[in-house]
């Protein structure tokens, strides 16, 4: 008596419930987790809508040539509504701000010390989506220094006004992309 076998699709769309698992873009690299009821987003770096289930067996470099370099379009800085924000904050707080799909303001006020940014429920400033990992990057506030980002060893990367970097420094009016959200620096 022989098993039969269900086959696995090894391409999967945008907006669909393909699992718990890591998929890659098939264009750019660029990794998700996702739990079991998450739906798989269009691919936070090329907008691609195609992917594939992540192998334990290879390594993320071998899903394609040049997910590190890549730059991504960066957004245009929202300058008109990012200073409509300023008079609504307390003087010399510092705040991470975006809009969310619906245009809804997400406003994050930055703590002095060390903030974790990411999709764990321990993360203090939480960002619920599937291309934010767990732990996704670290901000440290410290008086007079200058704010700072850390990459948490995210499978997607940070940039800091559309470059992928490991670590660097935020002004006023920076962009830090994390996963799908553009993130708008605030130092009132």
């Amino acid at each position: 008596m022989t098993a039969s076998v269900t086959p696995v699709p090894d391409r999967y769309a945008a907006g669909t419930h393909p699992g718990p698992g890591t998929y890659f873009c098939v264009e750019c690299g660029a990794q998700l987790a996702l739990r079991e009821n998450d739906r798989l987003p269009p691919c936070p770096r090329c907008h691609s809508e195609r992917f594939q289930l992540d192998s334990i067996f290879e390594s993320m470099q071998e899903h394609g040539e040049g997910t590190i370099e890549f730059d991504p379009p960066a957004e245009e800085t929202p300058a008109s509504w990012l200073d409509e924000l300023r008079p609504r904050f307390e003087p010399g707080s510092i705040h991470l701000v975006c809009r969310d799909g619906d245009g809804a303001l997400l406003d994050f006020e930055v703590a002095a010390g060390w903030s974790r940014i990411g999709r764990s429920a321990a993360a203090d400033i939480r960002l619920d989506d599937p291309s934010v990992s767990r732990r996704h990057a670290l901000v440290v506030s410290e008086p007079g220094e200058a704010l700072r980002v850390l990459d948490d060893r995210s499978l997607n990367g940070i940039l800091v006004n559309g470059e992928i970097v490991e670590w660097g420094r935020l002004e006023d009016g920076d962009e830090l992309a994390i996963g799908s959200y553009r993130l708008f620096v605030l130092e009132v």
